[in-house]
């Protein structure tokens, strides 16, 4: 089993701004952790599912995850993503996670 590299340190006031460029109106809400990762979770607006589609093809996941990246190169994000309850003051159910987190230099 590999380890997980060193996560930089960031303040979410500039971490959100950036989720928000990509995810827009879909972004939920960010959580940091202590070994300086995040996830985001996001509601399922964020992909376009097909008729009779109840949840984002691994084509539809890649795709988001190539956008995050895109917008900066030295975001490191997990392989595990998943479906999670949205806060109910959010209304829109399920809602949707990434981990992710930024390479120390």
């Amino acid at each position: 089993m590999s380890e997980l590299p060193e996560f930089e340190k960031r303040p979410k006031a500039r971490v959100v701004p950036f989720l928000l460029s990509v995810l827009g109106a879909s972004f939920v809400e960010l959580k940091e952790f202590d070994d300086n990762h995040f996830r985001v979770v996001f509601k399922g607006s964020v992909f376009t599912m097909q008729e009779g589609q109840i949840e984002p093809t691994n084509s539809q996941w890649s795709t988001l995850k190539k956008r995050l990246k895109r917008r900066d190169r030295r975001l490191f994000i997990f392989k595990q993503h998943g479906q999670v309850p949205c806060p109910p003051a959010k209304g829109e159910d399920p809602c949707y996670y990434l981990d992710f987190g930024y390479f120390a230099y």
